[in-house]
């Protein structure tokens, strides 16, 4: 039974930080909705648009290619993170981390060639 107090020791350090990452965020919340000043009024409710008085709505519809352009930027950027702990540990990994290394970026790469037939990369 003593071999188990370690055990359960980690389990309680995660159940704490759980409910820590829980109820700080929620009594942030709360106290500042608490705090905060609440006036509204008509002036207030109305879009902002650099002190000019709004002339048409405020929710204009972007082209859904520029969200796809940021995608796939996200995309190719955590795939570089990746790579650089491979980089960092090449010398111990061998030839067959190279290989894996290689089928990894070629995959990256018939995705971005795939992306570029299909026209998302352009930009207008």
């Amino acid at each position: 039974m003593e071999s188990l107090y370690p055990y359960w020791n980690n389990y309680l350090i995660v159940v704490v930080f759980l409910l820590l990452g829980l109820l700080l965020p929620a009594i942030a919340l709360t106290i500042g909705r608490v705090l905060r000043p609440h006036a509204p009024t008509q002036a207030k409710m109305t879009t902002y648009e650099s002190g000019i008085e709004p002339f048409h709505d405020s929710r204009i519809q972007f082209n859904v290619r520029y969200y796809i352009f940021a995608l796939l930027f996200v995309i190719f950027d955590v795939e570089t993170v990746f790579m650089y702990p491979w980089a960092v540990a090449y010398e111990k990994l061998g030839i067959f981390a190279l290989i894996e290394m290689l089928i990894f970026v070629v995959m990256l790469l018939i995705g971005l060639l795939y992306a570029w037939k299909k026209g998302v990369l352009k930009w207008t």
